[in-house]
């Protein structure tokens, strides 16, 4: 068993597709065929289940998808522990950060920069459950996501910063001279928000819900940067991280 085969694996369980899988492992198709039959071969059992196209993994496939995974994981671990031996961490640091993270981010990736510049940055826009998802398959390697919502087992979790809010509105809505606004009061305004998915509407759905509100968003997205955006346009209110607004500052003709 060598670990291109494992690699090999991991890309097909990835890409539910041969092609595609070979594609990602810069190999051909044969190829890739060839090093998974001569798995299945070592191991004395099926790994993918038969058919003229990727029909999933057996049960023995996807016990060895699980151990290949663990098994690569160590193995980009101790190629980094040795290059940080030799002279200075390298390779590349895989962040899965939620939307609502993005601009703080830099904070993090800036200092960590200075520190081991040889080290390439990888940085994904992800929801809560995709970035949960790829630290459990070893695809990431940190997640910026919420702390509270959901269960996040075997990570060190750290608190970075205390998100809070504010309703973001045109400058020609009703609500532009108020000098503050309760939750009741934005959730009878025309709001745009993020996408049900979105662990952000989640929470702002749960803070609502405890003042007696339940508001119905005539616009929803799963972008941060769209949502300001319908915010400028004029029709439409929203519930924005102050984070958003202090990075890339206030968008035009709207007042928080």
């Amino acid at each position: 068993m060598v670990l291109k085969q494992l690699a090999y694996l991991v890309a097909l369980a990835r890409e539910k597709h041969f092609g595609r899988a070979a594609l990602v492992a810069n190999i051909s198709q044969p190829t890739l065929s060839a090093a998974i039959r001569a798995l299945e071969e070592e191991i004395g059992a099926p790994i993918v289940e038969r058919g003229h196209r990727f029909n999933g993994l057996t049960r023995e496939g996807e016990l060895v998808l699980e151990h290949a995974k663990r098994i690569l994981a160590e193995c980009d671990a101790l190629h980094q522990s040795l290059a940080e031996m030799g002279g200075g961490l390298k390779g590349r640091l895989r962040l899965g950060v939620i939307p609502t993270a993005l601009p703080v981010v830099a904070m993090l990736t800036g200092p960590f920069h200075a520190r081991y510049p040889a080290v390439i940055i990888s940085v994904y826009s992800q929801t809560s459950m995709e970035i949960i998802r790829g630290l459990e398959n070893f695809e990431l390697e940190v997640g910026m996501t919420y702390l509270d919502n959901e269960p996040l087992d075997h990570v060190i979790a750290k608190p970075i910063y205390r998100e809070d809010y504010v309703f973001l509105t045109p400058v020609g809505s009703i609500y532009a001279k108020l000098l503050s606004i309760s939750w009741a009061q934005a959730g009878e305004a025309p709001l745009c928000l993020l996408t049900p998915d979105m662990q952000n509407r989640r929470i702002i759905d749960g803070v609502f819900l405890s003042v007696g509100c339940q508001p119905k968003a005539a616009v929803e997205t799963n972008s941060i940067l769209n949502l300001t955006s319908h915010v400028s346009a004029g029709h439409w209110s929203s519930i924005v991280p102050k984070p958003f607004l202090q990075t890339f500052g206030l968008p035009p003709a709207t007042v928080a």
